[in-house]
């Protein structure tokens, strides 16, 4: 405990509703639908491109909420990063090397972010399905099922909305079912 005042940082929200969150937002980045449905590669890339729009919908929800809920936004973008560290490693990837995946992850998330920004804030579904194309396959001149994947997003975004800053901040976030927007 006292080496953790002297270095690091303490945490201003509670270990089990930091948890609880991030667990909520990675089960609703991996529901099987978006990978059956929508065609998203089933593929650690595939399910970073998936976790990294439901991470930023909720950071966008976050965003301009009172201090707690920001406090919350950014002790969950924290535990996303560090997850993604640790994927990394169980991938095989040497000690060496992860520092500059990382960094190269970090700057795909943040793109990603400010190219999403836009269209989500707007709820213009087609710019959205424009972006993700662009990132999730990168290749491809068009991806059919991007618009049903944006509408999603945009689905997404309101039940988060919707969810009061108190509720959230129990850690009892509720994300909606693939199935229940298709």
């Amino acid at each position: 405990m006292i080496l953790s005042k002297l270095f690091g940082r303490k945490r201003q929200i509670s270990e089990a509703i930091l948890i609880r969150t991030y667990e909520a937002i990675v089960a609703a980045a991996r529901q099987p639908a978006i990978f059956s449905q929508w065609n998203v590669p089933d593929t650690p890339l595939g399910r970073f491109e998936s976790l990294s729009l439901h991470m930023i919908l909720f950071l966008r929800r976050t965003k301009d909420a009172g201090a707690g809920l920001q406090g919350l936004g950014q002790e969950v973008i924290e535990e996303f990063f560090k997850d993604v560290d640790h994927s990394l490693r169980e991938l095989g990837i040497g000690d060496a090397s992860v520092p500059k995946r990382m960094k190269k992850l970090a700057r795909m998330f943040y793109g990603r972010a400010a190219s999403y920004d836009g269209p989500i804030g707007e709820a213009d579904a087609d710019a959205l399905a424009v972006a993700l194309t662009r990132n999730v396959f990168p290749d491809a001149n068009e991806w059919p099922q991007a618009v049903d994947y944006a509408h999603h997003a945009m689905a997404v975004r309101v039940a988060l909305d919707e969810q009061s800053d108190e509720t959230i901040l129990t850690g009892d976030v509720i994300f909606p079912p693939v199935t229940s927007i298709t």
